[in-house]
This record gives C-alpha cells, sequence and structure tokens, in this order.
C-alpha cells in the first residue's frame, strides 16, 4: 500500500513512538504486532489540522526529556482539548500517564490512562492503557478493580498479558494455585520471543511451579 507524505510522516512517528514506550516490560509490554492497518484509520484529517497536533506532540517530547511533568500535562491537555480524535492525543495520553506516574501523581496517570480506554479507536493502544492501569489499581491494593481493568477482552495477540496481570494480582490476594495456574496459562500462550515471559517464569517459579509438578508425580506414584 502506498502512503502519501503525510501519511507516512504520521506512522513513522507511531513506529519511533512505540519503539521508546510500547515494549517497555514494566509498562506492560506488547509486541509482535501483525500490522500497521489501523494506524492508517488516522490519518484522515486536514493536513494543516495534522500539522498542529504534531507540533504539539513534538513540544511534549521536548518536556518529556525535560522532565518537566507540568508542561507535558499541559501539552496533552491542549492535545485532547483540540486534536481529541487524531492518533497523536492517544499517544499523547499515554506518554503523559508515564509522566505523571514517574513524578508520583498516580491519580492523574489514571486519568489519562482512562481516557485512552474510552477513546482510542486502536485495540492495542487501549489493552496497553488497560493494562497498565491494572498494574496501579493492583499497587494501590485495589484487586477487585485490576481484576475489572482487564475484563472483558478477547484478543488473542494480548492472552499472555492479561494472564500474567491475573496472577499478579492473585499473589497479592494469596490465591497462589490460582496464580500458578494463571501463570501457566499465560507462559503457553506467550511466544518464545516474548519480552516479559521470561518474568512470568521467574514468577512461577517463586511460588512453587515446579514443586508442584514434583509433588503430582509422586502422588501419582502413590
Amino acid at each position: 500500500m502506498a502512503y502519501d507524505l503525510e501519511e507516512q510522516e504520521q506512522i513513522d512517528t507511531l513506529k519511533a513512538w512505540w519503539k521508546q514506550y510500547g515494549n517497555a516490560v514494566t509498562w506492560a509490554a506488547i509486541i509482535g504486532l501483525s500490522s500497521f492497518a489501523a494506524w492508517t484509520a488516522w490519518t484522515n484529517y486536514q493536513q494543516s489540522q495534522s500539522k498542529q497536533a504534531a507540533a504539539l506532540y513534538e513540544e511534549m517530547e521536548r518536556s518529556v526529556a525535560a522532565k518537566d511533568n507540568a508542561k507535558v500535562q499541559a501539552a496533552n491537555h491542549a492535545l485532547v482539548e483540540k486534536f481529541g480524535k487524531t492518533s497523536y492525543a492517544t499517544m499523547a495520553s499515554l506518554t503523559a500517564a508515564k509522566s505523571a506516574y514517574d513524578a508520583n501523581d498516580v491519580k492523574t496517570a489514571k486519568t489519562q490512562l482512562s481516557w485512552v480506554i474510552d477513546h482510542s479507536s486502536v485495540a492495542e493502544l487501549k489493552m496497553l492503557a488497560k493494562l497498565r492501569l491494572s498494574a496501579i489499581l493492583l499497587d494501590e491494593k485495589n484487586y477487585d478493580a485490576a481484576l475489572a481493568a482487564i475484563a472483558g477482552t478477547s484478543a488473542e495477540e494480548f492472552a499472555g498479558d492479561i494472564l500474567d496481570r491475573k496472577a499478579d494480582i492473585f499473589v497479592a490476594q494469596n490465591k497462589i494455585a490460582e496464580a500458578r495456574d494463571a501463570y501457566k496459562q499465560a507462559l503457553a500462550k506467550m511466544g518464545e520471543k516474548h519480552a516479559g515471559r521470561q518474568l512470568v517464569q521467574i514468577k512461577l517459579d517463586a511460588i512453587g511451579g515446579a514443586a508442584e509438578s514434583s509433588t503430582n508425580k509422586n502422588s501419582d506414584k502413590k
């Protein structure tokens, strides 16, 4: 498929953003996107509007580099208010959520993530926001809300990440048997090159995944 100059610029921006933020394990890495077809749906806006949104996003990136959370949030607010239906608004809200979290402003981080969940038309970004929001709620010991945040998705490409997060919540609730089962299912769903696979295995081993197998074998011998 051929893209015009404006479309190609947005795709390049999205690729660069994903490389910087989308693959971090601590931000619920989701890799192996099948295509960029979904991104192209966002390019059907007037050229002048896209350029203004791009300029605001570039301003935000400079503020991120300077670790100026106040300016990051201001740029994000302007993007959402003026260009809320563009790709830049969704990317900006995810970036602003991370900036706020790093600045210990958890309330704002949750607000930005919720905006992405409610307004993004791209399943990959909605799921990334849901996973991160669930992690924050887990940190707050709000276990029911953490589970609810990742409920209701049937996307196979996210199955391993969702099961991993569920297992983390079960561990926090001291539901070890459920956690062990969820970690095993997560490993079964994750590909060999998945960024989080090794960490899931470590967590499974830590709660006695291997030990359970030995116990079952001994029981079978009896």
